[in-house]
């Protein structure tokens, strides 16, 4: 008997009609799906009873790749019609297609991914010759709305010459002949009864051709490397990820109103797109009146007529509604007319429709599926701390029980499980906060979520570890101290050694001095003082530590640059790395005398910028080498330097400055110095410097200055002005440049 190859369109009710249809008519010894050959042995889990849409998750991971994938199916999918319908009439229903982890995957997500944008070319000349907006309307003309009497004919013939034009890649070949194999084998096993074929379409030509003649023998299924680590499992899917319109790659969009196809016809979807539409924009508050509904239906029966079709298509309905409920121009084109996510601005009405033909429908699975041990994992975890309830819950970190709790919480954070928002908590290192609070709330993806998350591990913290091991890997600079603390309120210590050395490798690399800053100081503050999260004096951190510092004194040493605005990030970052200085030098490659000696070349270095040189000056003082302050102070006292490299000192050595009246009375007389045209110059750096101390500490030094000059009044209130001193300073510029011109023309 012959093999009836039926190529199809994924997702494509008319398509999954024509497979049921001939599955019935034939009964077939064999049916051949495109889908997973590895999931052959799990195809009863697969027709338990579950609720579409689901999907078959697959992730991976070796040495040199990872990989995840879904499979999805739907009601109307023809692959999941094939398997359902093939079972029920006695047939041996098999998938033929490589395993989604195989390398012919790489890089793709959706094993059903049309090859559409490799025939733009062809099917652009369709449009045009139909009259139509893109591949979507057209399929819908074409074989949607159409009557089923020759569809299949329809269908060998469109993609006969879609393949015909296409480029093929080297995935699709090996992916072939591999299925072809599976036909040849399937043939010959089947004696005289037929066979059944149902793969994409644009595959089908290519299998045709490649399946010719009989070959016995089944094809072995392959086999991932022992070393890699993965496996596959089903997962509630839903309408939303499956539709073109929120960006999905493949088949059909408006996955709701293809299911009132596939249920009631094309009548019945024209009539349930018009009422569900209706119904959300009058909860949205928009008024539909009967004149509305009934201009709406005019319009798209007139559009139906116009376009040759016997019912309203999709767009047919959706061109109604816009003529019908929209009075305004439209800002952009209806999504419909071009295919791909609705972009930001779109009308209120058209968000509501494309909403409707997406629909809210989320798939279930049986109860006897299998779960990977995560979700086990995570369910008793979270009912052995109480966290598998509603609502606010506070968490005490100064409790063995709530650093657990917080520790469960956050490594469902870092896997993106849905239903847990912290409100409240510790958001650095050292900060003085013990307490947590969080949101539960209870959330149909949940399970979903953490069967997609097992690709990272079986348990929580093996799980959350691996993700933020992958985090370290992607993260860019200036994200390496969020990742740092957030493996702090993970339980830092408890992570594998491959984390550690991609932390410290990660920062190894890093060429920015403030973002290294930022690190040492998140790192720094844990290392010290964090006993709440387990982290003071933690190795872990220690190897950080030492590699940020190693880092920092190698990359300022090789800054320069003339006068230009301090840089407060990378003062901070000098302020980091004298803290980690004095209290982790344990733990560093260079000691404090090495660091003293290159922030000593720094600071006498003419080369390097003015706020480094500053703050290398204070660095040095930090650590008990603050000889030669009154020359240091007097040699960068220029207009255009002093106010620059004042910050640079104030950021590493504000206690050793406020300890040293001789310090302050020499700044006081150098400013007293400058003349007004300087003084005007410096004013906006010596600001943005004394902005290093906090206001008592501002008064503190305010009141030395009065004392030393024997003057009286309030300190407090020469720091407490109605002004802006800047604005002060712009008009005593003013007036300055006034008296000049006045003098230069004898009017003075």
């Amino acid at each position: 008997m012959a093999t009836t190859f039926i190529g199809v369109r994924h997702h494509s009710p008319a398509c999954a009609g024509l497979v049921a249809s001939t599955i019935e008519a034939l009964r077939p010894a064999h049916v051949l799906v495109e889908g997973p050959v590895d999931m052959n042995d799990r195809l009863d889990e697969l027709l338990l009873g579950h609720r579409p849409p689901i999907a078959v998750y697959t992730y991976y991971r070796d040495a040199e790749r990872s990989h995840a994938s879904w499979t999805p199916f739907c009601d109307y999918s023809p692959e999941w019609v094939a398997l359902a319908t093939g079972r029920a009439c006695g047939a041996r229903v098999r998938f033929i297609d490589l395993p989604a982890w195989h390398p012919a995957f790489q890089g793709r997500g959706n094993r059903y991914a049309d090859a559409e944008a490799r025939y733009t070319e062809v099917t652009g000349r369709l449009c045009r010759e139909f009259s139509v907006d893109n591949t979507d309307v057209l399929w819908d003309h074409l074989f949607e709305v159409e009557p089923a009497d020759g569809l299949a004919e329809r269908l060998t013939a469109y993609f006969d010459l879609v393949r015909g034009e296409a480029t093929t890649e080297h995935a699709d070949v090996e992916r072939e002949a591999y299925m072809a194999s599976w036909i040849r084998a399937a043939r010959a096993d089947a004696g005289d009864r037929p066979v059944v074929v149902v793969t994409g379409g644009f595959h089908t030509p290519a299998l045709r051709v490649l399946a010719a003649d009989p070959e016995p023998g089944w094809p072995e299924v392959p086999r991932p490397p022992e070393e890699s680590v993965g496996a596959s499992y089903l997962v509630p899917y839903s309408f939303r990820r499956l539709d073109a319109f929120t960006g999905y790659q493949s088949g059909m969009p408006s996955p709701e109103y293809y299911r009132h196809l596939w249920n009631d016809g094309v009548p019945g979807a024209a009539a349930a797109l018009v009422e569900s539409v209706v119904g959300r924009l009058r909860r949205r508050g928009q008024p539909v009146s009967t004149a509305d509904l009934i201009a709406a239906r005019t319009l798209a029966q007139g559009l139906a007529r116009l376009r040759g079709h016997a019912h309203p298509s999709r767009t047919d309905v959706l061109d109604g509604l816009v003529g019908a409920l929209v009075s305004e121009d439209l800002s952009q084109p209806p999504p419909w007319t071009v295919r791909g996510p609705l972009r930001p601005g779109a009308h209120p009405a058209v968000v509501e429709m494309v909403a409707a033909l997406s629909g809210d429908r989320v798939g279930s699975l049986h109860p006897d599926t299998p779960a990977p041990p995560l979700v086990a994992a995570v369910q008793e975890e979270l009912f052995a701390l109480g966290l598998d309830g509603s609502g606010e819950v506070g968490v005490d970190l100064t409790d063995e029980v709530g650093l657990r709790r917080s520790r469960t919480l956050h490594r469902l954070r870092i896997l993106g499980i849905p239903g847990f928002e912290r409100l409240s908590g510790p958001d650095g290192g050292g900060d003085p906060v013990f307490a947590e609070r969080w949101r539960l709330t209870p959330f149909d993806g949940r399970l979903p979520a953490l069967i997609e998350a097992a690709v990272h591990g079986a348990t929580p913290d093996e799980a959350a570890g691996a993700a933020l091991h992958d985090r370290v890997e992607d993260a860019g600079a200036d994200r390496l101290a969020e990742v740092l603390f957030d493996a702090a309120l993970c339980g830092i210590t408890t992570l594998s050694d491959d984390v550690v050395a991609a932390l410290t490798a990660r920062v190894a690399q890093v060429s920015d001095v403030a973002v290294l800053g930022r690190v040492l100081a998140v790192v720094v503050g844990l290392w010290r003082y964090d006993g709440l999260f387990g982290t003071a004096g933690s190795p872990v951190l220690g190897a950080v530590i030492g590699g940020a510092v190693t880092r920092v004194l190698w990359l300022v040493e090789g800054l320069h640059g003339g006068p230009a605005p301090a840089d407060p990030r990378r003062l901070l970052a000098l302020a980091a790395t004298r803290d980690a200085v004095l209290h982790a030098e344990s733990v560093l490659e260079h000691g404090r005398a090495e660091a003293v000696a290159v922030l000593g070349r720094v600071g006498a270095d003419a080369q390097a910028p003015p706020d480094l040189r500053g703050a290398a000056f204070g660095f040095c003082w930090s650590l008990g080498d603050g000889g030669g302050v009154e020359r240091a102070v007097r040699g960068m006292s220029g207009p255009r330097t002093i106010g620059d490299w004042l910050a640079g000192l104030f950021a590493v050595a504000r206690e050793e400055v406020l300890s040293a009246d001789a310090v302050i009375t020499l700044l006081d007389e150098l400013v007293h110095a400058l003349s007004e045209e300087d003084f005007l110059v410096a004013l906006p750096a010596l600001r943005q410097a004394f902005a290093f101390f906090p206001p008592s500490e501002r008064e503190t030094i305010a009141k030395r200055v009065v004392v030393a000059r024997g003057a009286g009044g309030s300190a407090g209130a020469l720091l407490r002005i109605d002004v802006d001193p800047l604005v002060v300073a712009a008009g005593m510029a003013l007036e300055a440049k006034v008296d000049a011109v006045l003098a230069r023309e004898g009017l003075a």
